[in-house]
């Protein structure tokens, strides 16, 4: 090979390398922004193929995605002044990239780490502007969206928007968890107890009503039956003395004859009396006679 030829390839060879250092592409999943000699002089560039100095220019790029970011559990105080773990994540996008390079140095973990401390001092705030029943159920939702919009202004300043902010869990402190478990139990059994006592009132006096309808339902029968006892009574004493007036004679007999029923032939009965007393006369006429 000549040298002619040589330094064509050596010519192509450089001018390839001169055109890969110039071209950078952009996906739709990337943010990217061109610098010259670390000062940006471009942004905003759309999914494709864009040119840039080489050497002189270089490129970052950036997730378009959103991020999320999980701590540990943080440890506050409500406005009680008692103390609980919260856990929490946010989740965020970049949307201003210049400004998310120019504050973070175009660190995700700077970023991070910056934004993690933003949404802990806003965890911290509003918290602490609440009772521990309005941190874990009363008022949740107006909770995460005023966390949302204490920290969101802060944000801004890293080029970043604040997409969603979720506590995942609330939990009391170990060494107070125990006093409020227990506290919690004792109101349970004083409730239990109240209960209770309400229950074996209302007894007692459903028992008392019980007994006294019974009382009164069994006066009234009782009343109810000597009434008319007492109608059947007469009734029979008006039957009786219209039989007497009819036939007196007829009648002491008739009353003579129930009497022998009543008082004589029964098994293991001794009557002793006279046999000519008046209470066997109509025994002792037997011929008929009167």
């Amino acid at each position: 090979m000549n040298s002619g030829k040589f330094g064509l390839f050596v010519a192509a060879g450089l001018i390839i390398v001169v055109l890969g250092l110039s071209v950078f592409t952009v996906n739709e999943r990337e943010l990217a922004i061109k610098l010259r000699v670390g000062e940006v002089v471009s942004s905003n560039y759309e999914p494709g193929l864009h040119w840039k100095i080489p050497i002189i220019e270089n490129v970052r790029k950036f997730p378009r995605r959103i991020l999320t970011i999980s701590d540990r559990p943080e440890r506050i105080f409500t406005e009680e002044n008692e103390a609980l773990e919260v856990d929490f994540f946010v989740k965020y996008r970049i949307v201003d990239p210049v400004r998310f390079y120019t504050s973070t140095g175009g660190s995700r973990e700077v970023a991070d780490l910056r934004l993690g401390e933003i949404v802990k001092n806003s965890v911290v705030t509003e918290f602490g502007k609440r009772t521990v029943s309005q941190a874990i159920s009363l008022e949740r939702a107006e909770l995460m969206r005023d966390l949302l919009g204490t920290a969101e202004g802060t944000a801004e300043d890293l080029g970043v928007d604040l997409v969603d902010f979720r506590v995942k869990q609330v939990e009391f402190m170990e060494d107070v968890r125990n006093s409020v478990y227990a506290q919690m139990k004792a109101e349970r059994a004083r409730i239990a107890a109240e209960r209770r006592a309400e229950g074996r009132a209302n007894a007692v006096e459903l028992r008392a009503n019980a007994d006294r309808e019974v009382t009164v339902i069994e006066a009234e029968a009782y009343r109810d039956s000597e009434i008319i006892r007492g109608e059947g009574d007469a009734k029979a004493a008006e039957i009786y003395a219209s039989a007497y007036n009819r036939d007196p004679e007829f009648y002491a007999f008739y009353r003579s004859i129930d009497a022998y029923k009543k008082s004589v032939g029964k098994s293991g009965d001794v009557l002793v009396i006279d046999p000519n007393n008046e209470f066997f006369r109509y025994l002792n006429q037997s011929d008929g006679s009167r």
